[in-house]
């Protein structure tokens, strides 16, 4: 039997399902929780709840966004099932839905998950999560309908960089024409998603810019931004997004590091790379994960001493 039959029979046994993500959630987080969500009440399951505490505004038009939880009031779910999340650690908070749970499922894409669950379907080649769940929703025969698919389309964009970065595949163009097939819309999806900036947005990136310091003769580009800039502007969660590609777009550039304030959780560190470093190498180092050439961490400090730790790190792998 394999992992699939197996998350399937659970699927098919539970009264109650939750769905759950990594904390900071991205696109592919979001769109992938949400296409299973769909799926699963298409299915036929009444019993879903899907939980993120803390959702970018971004993605609120994707079908039935407006029925994500913050939290739940249900103690055991007789299945859990975490999206997009490496270890249990980056569940966060809403790790007890998980650990409560009688029964665990991971559905992953990074090469650093822990298998923390009683059924792992992870697949570290695939450069969206939502492509490991294209796979699993086809092997259920659970239907990708337009709405479902404009969810996966979501994820798939959103972690290739809008089809820019190396892990994207043929297999990747061929899911997305088989989800244009269903009726998604890939033009509107990909300017709703990366190219439409709230002003907010666009204000805490164009100071991040500004700040954009070079090291190693323009190798590595380290910007911030203080939880006194967010208030500034009015900026919420989310409005980071895309400031440490900018570092990383710039000529000569092979490590970006953007460092934002978390309030309550210390400083957040966020690594792009393009040739020739693994920042994944470097987040572990500090306890943090992700991939290859994009990865990040939580850290305790002030802004310069962990400037220079990191840089000093960054350094050693140049």
């Amino acid at each position: 039997m394999s992992t699939l039959d197996k998350i399937l029979e659970e699927i098919n046994k539970a009264e109650s399902i939750v769905i759950l993500t990594h904390e900071h959630p991205d696109g592919d987080a979001v769109g992938t929780s949400l296409a299973l969500y769909n799926a699963l009440k298409l299915y036929g399951k009444n019993n879903v709840d899907l939980i993120i505490p803390e959702c970018p505004k971004t993605f609120n038009f994707l079908p039935n966004a407006n029925e994500i939880k913050k939290e739940s009031s249900v103690e055991n779910y007789d299945l859990a099932i975490a999206i997009d999340c490496s270890t249990y650690k980056m569940l966060n908070g809403w790790g007890k839905y998980f650990e409560n749970a009688n029964s665990t499922v991971v559905i992953d894409h990074h090469g650093t998950n822990t298998m923390y669950a009683d059924y792992n379907f992870v697949n570290p080649d695939a450069p969206a999560c939502a492509e490991v769940m294209i796979v699993a929703l086809n092997y259920f025969n659970m239907e990708i309908n337009k709405d479902i698919g404009t969810c996966l389309l979501v994820a798939i964009i959103t972690d290739t960089g809008g089809f820019k970065y190396q892990g994207v595949t043929a297999e990747t163009f061929q899911f997305v024409a088989d989800l244009l097939n269903k009726g998604v819309n890939v033009s509107d999806t990909y300017r709703k998603v990366l190219q439409v900036k709230t002003k907010s947005a666009f204000e805490l990136s164009r100071l991040a810019t500004n700040r954009i310091e070079f090291f190693e003769s323009g190798k590595i580009a380290y910007t911030y931004v203080t939880l006194e800039d967010y208030d500034k502007f009015n900026a919420i969660y989310g409005d980071h997004e895309g400031i440490v590609d900018v570092g990383r777009d710039i000529e000569g550039v092979e490590v970006s590091i953007f460092i934002r304030e978390v309030k309550g959780k210390g400083l957040k560190v966020s690594l792009r790379s393009n040739d020739k470093v693994n920042v994944d190498e470097i987040a572990l180092l500090f306890g943090g994960g992700g991939h290859l050439k994009a990865a990040g961490f939580y850290i305790n400090g002030d802004f310069d001493t962990v400037k220079e730790k990191i840089i000093n790190e960054v350094k050693r792998y140049l």
